[in-house]
């Protein structure tokens, strides 16, 4: 007859452990006592005593949890804490630079997960590229995983388990000095080599340390954690701005703006039918270097067996620096298009284009340096009090601040210089296949102002390079977390009951400042070679490795030295250096009471042991929410440049608003032993995630003008934030079996389902913002699109700017002009319209306020997520060999629908793929080896990119990754990563494969370490 396993102070630490995330799981395991009452105590350490402590998590839990244990001290599984984590059924990641960033967890991307450290709920900041800094995803790139103990995924929710994890809650657990006995310590350091550096060192180190000491009686301790990485790494690929959706109509319509009567249309669009065009096609080359440094201080005094007393302070700041450079060509409009061809697809999509300047026009060449720093600080203390055998408190408090901000050269965060090589007289494009291409035809004797004109040298070169617009742009996040809780058990003769209180208040603030499109060389580029040889030529076929572009012209420079130069240019002393103006200052407070109860039961039904866990958390939320926002113009640059700026001139004005929300949350969890290895579960509950910080404010933002006038049919658009969103709440059920036919092996199975409410979708309102005036459809641009239809001339957009600019700056009476092109407008004359200096048109009063097709956030979605999860875990004996392979199945009942149409935001899931791993391993007499596979199926990343509410799918990526180990003494291991060793590619792409947004070259990447435990 089978027993029940009787409740004990050994099962309330596991519990506790388990469901308070408050103590660490070691990765040392002991095995069951011998009979006569000695204790032997076998220690099993690396791979087989990870997995045998992740296993025991999962076996004894209540719900669905999993985990990933330390391997040795000092040594988790992987480097990085995401990449070991996608390797857990239902969970996946997102990569930045070739290193896991995100996670998602049954479909539910990184904002919808909690993250905490050691059961405190962490701050998120992220800002990049002087943009961002409205998400409450956790980076998991900021954190170093050589101090990090075990970590653990609660797919199940909990009543003392703090809320804002739909997916899942995961719980960081880091080491404490009193878990070990006196002296113990291990230092490590590694060689890294990235195939994909470009610019940098080929070889960067790492190193790390771990100290913990603790007096004979064990009564107090204290353990440090440091370490220390570098990272030069690069990045080749293609992209692309925005794709335009339309619906074909008759090609000679006087309206349509693009093309005209007389571009030849290959396999042309039926009468009505949805089409798309690329805005451009541009080349990226980057070059990064990531430093990142953590510590941890913790100390311990345990006066009594009833008593421990915790204090520990967290550090952890990754600092990012990168330079970009882009080549690219813009897509024009009117005349210059010569010829195009679309495919077969619904979504009738241009695959080739040519066009045509006589006069020339610029091949873009941005540069773009970036620099950001993450900073994680944490402050805490915990106090764990026994009062008797069956009453216990543990207090818990923190103080934690995450500050992420620009850290560049002159306040920045991106210092953005825009060139160009204006010497284009025709070019091609062709998409259709994986990797668009393009090619161009050059004459260098075009360009340059009257006075610089370019070397005509035969060739192009630096002297044909010249500035066009200056960006500086800044972001700054810091979020705070101040919590504090109170949980208590009291043991039962069959069970236990729990309870608690917690008050936590989330504080974050986002401030971004820009000068944005400061004109130097104005957008034609008139000054040829004026940076010299600071500006220097790179062959574009042989930056890429997998993909072949057509030969053409790629320049490289540094955007800090290029704006320095400028500053001793006399002709941009009025202009260099300049202030950025403050573009968002938005507070969001959320202060946050709950209180939770939950009780744990110990019974049997027949002779099956059975465990319930059953709990009610309450919570009650505050929301306060800010913003202080600009006064904007718009300004319009060039034919289709049109730029909505800060207006210095105007106040800012402040916005406030108010919110609140409470929560009532159920959970049960029903484990039934079976037998003495197989282990049927049931859990039931209730969860909420949060709205994005970035979706709380009350401002608007990401202004964009619509590339034209509107009365030509431009689209403005801007994104709009919501205060009042409320959290999304889901109705969760989960049923699994799991089969434990060995200590270190398993086979197991589930199916979830999740019923979510209070969605935060996306819709796109017309609205006017701030009273921005539109310059391009006011009565000053219908009287100069009057004056073209009395002259006879085609209404576009080149003519409309061409004739707007020449009315309101006189240029009949402008001796310059008057010498070049007459006293009367003509075509001919729009380049030098656009390049004259301080012919800009600006906004006044009388034009018309903008009507923005704006993005906002909104609740009132519903959408179920359903899945299965199967999963293996088996060692061959003592042969040394073992694999792990699981397979995860998640769907939902909201997709996107690519034929829509582009003008209506669509609410879709995103996020949700099937995933892999297949795992095998070796370890057997100090060597230790493992290769591992992880795929993850196509998904849906967005649902309104760009201007025409287009998704953005990111394609199936698989990577193969190696480690070998091998002991050489039982103190030291030496060690071999790799990383994406097959060099596998990303690619995303629209409505179908045809409309890639963005391709990259990636690479593997190559760690030699070595280890010493003392």
């Amino acid at each position: 007859m089978k027993t029940h396993k009787k409740f004990n102070r050994s099962l309330l630490s596991t519990s506790i452990s388990l469901m308070l995330g408050g103590a660490v799981i070691a990765p040392a395991v002991a095995q069951d006592a011998p009979a006569d009452g000695a204790v032997e105590v076998i220690e099993v350490k690396g791979m087989r005593g990870s997995l045998q402590a992740s296993t025991a998590v999962k076996r004894n839990s209540m719900g669905v949890v999993d985990a990933i244990s330390a391997e040795d001290i000092g040594k988790f599984p992987d480097t990085n804490l995401a990449e070991s984590l996608q390797r857990i059924t239902g969970v996946s990641i997102s990569r930045d630079n070739g290193e896991g960033s995100q996670v998602t967890v049954r479909g539910f991307g990184a904002g919808n997960n909690m993250v905490t450290l050691n059961g405190r709920t962490m701050p998120a900041a992220s800002t990049f590229n002087g943009e961002g800094g409205g998400s409450r995803a956790f980076d998991f790139a900021n954190l170093a995983s050589e101090g990090i103990s075990s970590v653990e995924v609660y797919k199940t929710g909990k009543a003392n388990i703090t809320t804002g994890g739909i997916g899942a809650t995961i719980n960081i657990l880091t080491g404490k000095p009193l878990q070990s006995e006196g002296f113990v310590a291990s230092v490590g350091a590694k060689a890294v080599h990235d195939t994909t550096n470009r610019a940098g060192d080929d070889v960067t180190p790492e190193v790390s340390g771990l100290f913990s000491y603790t007096n004979d009686d064990s009564t107090w301790g204290i353990s440090l954690t440091a370490s220390h990485q570098e990272r030069d790494s690069g990045a080749v690929g293609a992209t692309v701005n925005d794709w335009g959706i339309y619906y074909w109509d008759d090609i000679a319509d006087p309206d349509r703006a693009w093309n005209n009567v007389n571009t030849e249309v290959t396999n042309a669009p039926e009468q009505g039918q949805l089409y798309s065009r690329f805005y451009d096609l541009r080349y990226e080359f980057s070059d990064t270097q990531r430093t990142r440094d953590n510590a941890q201080l913790t100390l311990q005094f345990a006066p009594t067996d009833a008593l421990t007393a915790t204090v520990d302070y967290t550090f952890a700041e990754n600092q990012i620096q990168r330079h970009l450079g882009q080549s690219g060509n813009w897509m024009q409009q009117g005349d210059n298009i010569k010829a195009v061809e679309f495919d077969d697809s619904e979504i009738a999509t241009m695959v080739y284009a040519t066009e045509s300047y006589a006069n020339g026009i610029d091949e873009g060449h941005e540069q773009q340096d970036s620099d950001q720093t993450n900073t994680l600080t944490s402050l805490g203390a915990n106090l764990e009090y026994r009062v008797n055998d069956d009453l216990s408190f543990k207090l818990d408090a923190h103080d934690s601040e995450m500050h992420s901000r620009g850290t560049g050269p002159y306040g920045t965060g991106s210092l953005r210089m825009a060139l160009a090589n204006p010497t284009v007289v025709s070019r091609e494009w062709w998409f259709g296949g994986e990797f668009p291409t393009y090619a161009n035809v050059y004459n260098d004797s075009l360009g340059g102002n009257p006075g610089f004109p370019p070397n005509t040298n035969g060739m192009v070169d630096n002297g044909d390079v010249s500035s066009t617009m200056l960006n500086l742009l800044q972001a700054d996040q810091k979020s705070t977390v101040t919590q504090i809780k109170l949980d208590g058990t009291y043991l039962l003769d069959n069970g236990r009951f729990d309870f608690g209180i917690e008050t936590r208040d989330m504080e974050s603030h986002t401030l971004s400042y820009a000068a944005q499109n400061v004109a130097l060389g104005n957008w034609n580029g008139g000054y040829p070679g004026e940076f010299g040889d600071l500006v220097q030529p790179f062959d574009i076929q042989g930056e890429f490795d997998d993909w072949d572009p057509r030969p053409g012209h790629g320049f490289i420079a540094n955007a800090v030295d290029m704006y320095e130069a400028a500053q001793n240019i006399p002709r941009y002393s009025d202009i260099v250096p300049v202030d950025m103006s403050q573009t968002t200052d938005n507070l969001v407070d959320e202060e946050t009471q709950a209180a939770y109860f939950q009780f744990a039961l110990y019974g049997d039904l027949g002779d099956m042991p059975f465990d319930i866990l059953a709990g009610l958390r309450y919570e009650s939320t505050d929301v306060s929410s800010s913003s202080l926002a600009a006064a904007y113009k718009s300004v319009w640059e060039s034919n289709n440049d049109v730029a909505i700026r800060v207006d210095d001139s105007q106040p800012s004005s402040l916005a406030t608003a108010e919110a609140s929300y409470d929560n009532l949350l159920p959970s049960f969890d029903l484990t039934l032993h079976i037998s003495d290895d197989l282990i049927g579960r049931f859990s039931f509950g209730k969860t909420i995630a949060r709205a994005g910080l970035g979706s709380l404010g009350v401002s608007a933002s990401g202004f964009g003008a619509g590339s034209g006038s509107t009365l030509l049919g431009a689209v403005p658009t801007a994104d709009a934030s919501n205060p009042g969103l409320l959290p999304l709440e889901s109705t969760n059920f989960d049923l699994s079996l799991e089969w434990y036919y060995d200590e270190y092996s398993y086979v197991s199975g589930g199916v979830f389902e999740k019923n979510v409410i209070n969605f935060i979708g996306t819709q796109q309102v017309e609205r006017e913002l701030l009273d921005i005036r539109n310059v391009t459809a006011g009565p000053r641009a219908q009287a100069a699109a009057a004056e073209l239809g009395d002259l006879g001339v085609p209404l576009n957009d080149d003519n409309l700017y061409g004739m707007l600019v020449f009315t309101e700056n006189n240029a009949s009476a402008d001796a310059e002009y008057v010498s070049l092109y007459g006293t009367g407008y003509t075509p001919e004359a729009n380049t030098y319209l656009a390049e004259r200096e301080g012919w800009d048109v600006e906004s006044n009063s009388s034009d018309p306020a903008y009507t923005f097709r704006t993005e906002t956030p909104n609740n009132g979605r519903e959408a179920k997520i359903y899945g299965m999860e199967f999963a293996v875990q088996h060692f061959f004996g003592e042969t040394g060999f073992g694999v792990q392979a699981n397979y995860t199945i998640v769907r939902g009942d909201v997709g996107f629908d690519n034929a829509g149409d582009p003008s209506v935001s669509q609410f879709a899931l995103v996020g949700l793929s099937d995933t892999a791993n297949l795992i095998a391993m070796y370890e057997k007499n100090g060597l230790q080896a493992r290769i591992s596979y992880n795929w993850r199926d196509e998904y849906l990343n967005e649902t309104s990119r760009g201007g025409f509410a287009n998704p953005r799918y990111i394609e199936a990526y698989s990577q193969i990754d190696v480690n070998v180990s091998y002991a050489i003494t039982e103190a030291l291991t030496v060690s071999l990563e790799g990383l994406n060793v097959t060099g596998e590619n990303s690619r995303s792409h629209g409505r179908n494969y045809a409309m890639m947004w963005d391709m990259y070259d990636l690479g593997a990447r190559y760690q030699l370490g070595a280890r010493y435990t003392f």
